[in-house]
Parts: structure tokens; sequence; C-alpha cells
């Protein structure tokens, strides 16, 4: 009778074969890279010195994410949802106005755990 029960629940969650799995790495329809927020997996954070910026664009040449948020020409902040911290950005930067910074220095403390606190764009001031 067990057996019976367990059978009939293996076949409501039977996996799909080989021809039913989509092809991975396919792009089944343009433009869906914004559906998929993957700046979670980041290890190290650009963060940016405008002042010392000179907006040469390298760093949104490199980007492979496109997280470089660009407006009248000039770099204006970074898109922390998508930029996975490759590092390709502060390493083109004539002027090393990016740095590189470990994640882990933006989590806080929150009762006595770790609590990511993710923040969707750079904090730092302009002047």
């Amino acid at each position: 009778m067990a057996t019976k029960k367990f059978n009939k629940k293996i076949e409501k969650r039977r996996e799909k074969n080989w021809r039913e799995i989509p092809i991975g790495g396919m792009i089944t329809e343009p433009g869906n890279s914004k559906n998929y927020k993957t700046g979670s997996w980041r290890t190290f954070r650009p963060i940016t010195d405008f002042s010392k910026c000179i907006h040469c664009m390298q760093c949104w040449i490199v980007c492979p994410d496109d997280a470089i948020i660009v407006k009248n020409k000039k770099k204006i902040k970074t898109d922390l949802n998508f930029c996975k911290g490759c590092g390709l950005c502060a390493e083109v930067c004539p002027v090393k106005c990016i740095e590189m910074r470990l994640e882990s220095e933006f989590e806080k403390k929150v009762k006595g755990k770790n609590e990511k606190r993710y923040k969707t764009y750079e904090t730092i001031d302009r002047n």
C-alpha cells in the first residue's frame, strides 16, 4: 500500500527527460538579462571616486554586465544589481578612480547576525 502511494508521488514529480530540457545558454527573448539580477554573486564591489573620474568611458566599454550607468556622456553610477565585481572597470581606468573593495565591508551586524545590505547603486558623493 505504501509503495503505491510512493510511486504516485514520484510520477507527479517526474523529472524531464533529455528531450524536454531546454538547451542551456539560449536567449529565448531579446533583452531578458534585465530580469536576472546577478549582483549578489559579487565578492568585490567597485567604488568610484567621482572627484578623480575623467569620464573617459573605458569602464563602460569593458563592463560585461552593462552595469555602468551613463547620462550625458558621463558615468553617474554603477548598478550593483547587475555588477558581478569582476574588476575590469578598475583595471582599465586610466586615473585609477575605481577601487575594488570586499563586499563583506558593506555587511552590517543586525541582532548578532550578519545581514547583507545590498544597495542598488554606489553611495559615494560626487563632490
